[in-house]
């Protein structure tokens, strides 16, 4: 038996996820003749809490011995509503997930709803611990949690009450944790956060991010990649700026948190930044790091949203010069602002987000067309596919897991690039 963790939504509960596996294991959870399943779910769409539903749901048809407990996101902003499922035996919350005395402590097989239940106020968890994992099972990078929670009120976001105010792991303890990684045999760190660029904030001295950054490339010299995940752009800070255009060990791949293209709809979100921001955060990282490639998050239809409001989003595409696309047709999340404003009918939403996602395969086909017969160094996946410094897919005649080889773009590949490792600088035989 053991201990089985099934994750929804971000990096971060992936990265959580090993911790949750460990901490539960170490309690005793699935020991003996019976497994335990957990569910570590998101909350950002009401999509994504119906598919953890619907799971859970399967979970219990296939395993009707099981124990079923949930936590994440839609847990914690949700208890009642998971605890009242007949399929599930306990609910804890985004705190109480990572420490193996939650585990230890789950109420009995067949308590009431309320007795389910062991879910505390996300807002005051003041600190963010460092959990240490030498290895993620599976997988050729490591992703490293260095904050959580988030200080600002997007109108459209459940998030911070499902995480809590933002709070940062301290630097000692990432670096000391992006070591142990190294030592354990990994090449590429990703750097990870509900708000990654607050990191510090709440820190002594409050120091930014780009000083973490810097901090690590210094202190691991055998980091061969660090890579960050989705980042504000309006917040990125100078040191972080520099870091992006002279680190080559800082992989030229950022994902911005950018959710519309139109000024009056990012004021309505309650955004921090204006779509002249974003177009110039571009323009001046792509002069500094002429490699340097971009992903953003973008919300089709949200309320209000006008046709012209919206060509502003797909011209952003073309102004930013975006590769990869994360695509979200609006979904109205209970207890948020934007959940009580003026709606759009579902067909329109539909629509304007594959409009976007149209925009967005057209131009990832153009970058893919740029790399044709350019040279990249490879991080393998897996067998046979393997990712760009800039995070592209690529198929790749060879290579272990985890290893870098050097490669030519030789062509594509239903959407991928085909990729020829290379020896001494020689296609390999």
């Amino acid at each position: 038996m053991g201990v089985d963790v099934i994750s929804f939504g971000c990096r971060l509960n992936t990265y959580e996820a090993e911790v949750m596996k460990r901490e539960a294991g170490a309690a005793g959870l699935g020991a003996g003749e019976t497994n335990a399943i957990v569910f570590n779910t998101c909350a950002v769409t009401a999509e994504a809490v119906r598919q953890a539903r619907q799971q859970i749901r399967k979970a219990r048809r296939e395993n009707p011995d099981a124990r079923i407990v949930v936590t994440g996101c839609a847990a914690q902003v949700e208890p009642a509503r998971f605890a009242e499922m007949a399929e599930v035996d306990a609910v804890i919350g985004n705190d109480e997930k990572l420490k193996a005395e939650s585990y230890r402590a789950l109420p009995d097989f067949g308590v009431s709803a309320e007795e389910k239940v062991k879910v505390n106020d996300i807002m005051s968890v003041t600190e963010t611990a460092g959990h240490m994992v030498d290895a993620i099972e599976g997988r050729a990078r490591a992703i490293v949690q260095i904050q959580n929670g988030c200080d600002h009120r997007c109108t459209f976001c459940i998030i911070p009450y499902g995480r809590g105010n933002s709070r940062s792991v301290p630097m000692g303890a990432v670096v000391e944790q992006v070591k142990r990684l190294v030592a354990s045999g990994y090449n590429e760190v990703v750097l990870s956060g509900v708000d990654m660029t607050s990191w510090g904030a709440d820190l002594p001295g409050s120091p930014k991010l780009g000083r973490l950054i810097q901090s690590i490339l210094k202190t691991v010299p055998d980091l061969a990649r660090l890579r960050l995940s989705s980042i504000d752009s309006v917040e990125a800070d100078e040191a972080l700026i520099e870091a992006i255009g002279s680190e080559r060990r800082l992989m030229p791949h950022l994902h911005l948190s950018l959710q519309a293209g139109d000024d009056m709809i990012l004021k309505r979100m309650k955004r921090r930044h204006l779509r002249d921001d974003s177009i110039r955060f571009c323009s001046e990282m792509r002069a500094k790091r002429p490699d340097i490639v971009f992903g953003a998050d973008l919300i089709a239809g949200f309320p209000t949203e006008t046709d012209a409001m919206f060509d502003n989003s797909l011209k952003l595409v073309d102004e930013c010069g975006l590769t990869f696309l994360h695509v979200f047709p609006f979904s109205p999340r209970e207890g948020t602002p934007a959940a009580r404003m003026p709606q759009l009918p579902k067909e329109i939403v539909k629509a304007r987000a594959a409009a976007l996602r149209e925009k967005g395969e057209a131009a990832h086909a153009a970058h893919l067309s740029r790399r044709l017969g350019s040279l990249q160094r490879v991080l393998i996946e897996r067998e046979g596919i393997g990712r760009a410094e800039d995070f592209t897919l690529c198929r790749i005649d060879r290579g272990e897991p985890g290893s870098i080889l050097a490669a030519k773009i030789i062509g594509l590949d239903a959407g991928l690039l085909q990729a020829e490792a290379l020896i001494d600088g020689v296609a390999a035989a």
